[in-house]
């Protein structure tokens, strides 16, 4: 799809480029009938104004956006770095933007292009809800990494990714947890309005509970607060230290994230529990700090390094037309530390 030009919108409008050229400056000079049909049509077709145009040719421009989901989660940071890394050795520009969760990723993704001139875009985290359409309104590669995987159906010759199995990786580190003989088991979960890899995560831990012979029970999953910062250490805290007060009872936390998983160790030891002696406790990704925590904590281990290297592979065999869509799922590795124990 050509990428939509002011000319365009003056075409489809029916009006000259200098009518909306006024209308996008909010100039005074203009009907207001006729400036809210530009704006709309504007709206409708995605079109950003690039007030840099004329200063700043695409084939002069090498920059590369990564919008992140989650951009505090330390998983992220180790991802951004090495992928920064291998950006700039092919002598491009990184542009790191930040995407709330309940903002729209590709509008966002949108501006950018026009923005920033970009050359190609790596979503990082979340869950990409959005039809084959309003993708292909993108008009430069783009590549999902540790994003949530698309609905049934989606060709998967529009898009790469590279990512683990969300749900396969959460139901290995249950299981685990259910073979030592924990049965009440509770999990720090994505809000059930989340459409991201929180919900494969979830989804993973319900299924090992089935599979297991355990009834999934409402009282122990346990949503994150929409008020604090999704992932966070203050989030797995709060969550935790809440389930605590009501005294239910539970053997093994699983959280879905290393931070959550942190978060929830401290309001354990607030509140008199040992870890693993009274409650065994599990995180998710593998990151660095788990590692120095006391106890340390058991993880499941996304490859972080080989997953940023293989996204910026791909993204540049893209863009240089060396290759077309691939797709790369990494296995995880269930790492056993000190924060779990056996019931049996």
């Amino acid at each position: 799809m050509e990428e939509i030009t002011i000319r365009d919108i003056a075409r489809i409008c029916g009006v000259g480029v200098s009518t909306v050229s006024r209308a996008i400056n909010n100039h005074p000079d203009i009907n207001p009938e006729t400036k809210e049909m530009i704006m709309r049509v504007i709206k409708e077709n995605n079109y950003v104004p690039n007030n840099s145009a004329r200063n700043l040719k695409r084939q002069d421009a090498k920059a590369i956006a990564v919008l992140v989901k989650g951009i505090n989660n330390s998983f992220f940071s180790q991802m951004i770095k090495v992928l920064e890394e291998e950006i700039k050795e092919k002598s491009y520009a990184m542009v790191l933007q930040h995407v709330d969760y309940d903002e729209d990723e590709v509008e966002v993704a949108l501006k950018l292009v026009k923005e920033k001139r970009l050359r190609g875009i790596i979503f990082l985290g979340g869950y990409l809800v959005h039809s084959e359409e309003k993708l292909a309104q993108l008009h430069v590669p783009f590549i999902l990494s540790t994003t949530g995987m698309l609905p049934k159906g989606f060709s998967r010759n529009t898009y790469s990714s590279v990512t683990v199995d969300d749900t396969k990786e959460s139901y290995k580190m249950v299981d685990y947890l259910c073979k030592n003989g924990h049965k009440d088991i509770a999990i720090v979960c994505a809000r059930k309005t989340d459409a991201s890899i929180g919900k494969l995560r979830l989804e993973g831990y319900k299924k090992a509970l089935k599979d297991n012979g355990i009834e999934v029970r409402e009282e122990l999953i346990l949503p994150m607060r929409s008020d604090l910062e999704d992932y966070s250490l203050e989030n797995g805290y709060m969550v935790t230290k809440e389930f605590l007060e009501k005294q239910i009872p539970c053997t093994a936390i699983f959280a879905i994230s290393d931070m959550l998983a942190i978060g929830a160790g401290k309001a354990l030891s607030d509140a008199g529990y040992r870890v693993p002696e009274d409650i065994s406790l599990t995180g998710f990704d593998g990151v660095e700090i788990g590692k120095y925590v006391i106890p340390s904590l058991t993880t499941l281990k996304q490859p972080v390094d080989s997953m940023a290297r293989e996204t910026a592979r791909i993204l540049f065999d893209i863009i240089g037309k060396k290759a077309k869509h691939q797709h790369c799922v990494f296995d995880g590795e269930l790492v056993i530390r000190d924060s779990t124990i056996s019931r049996t």
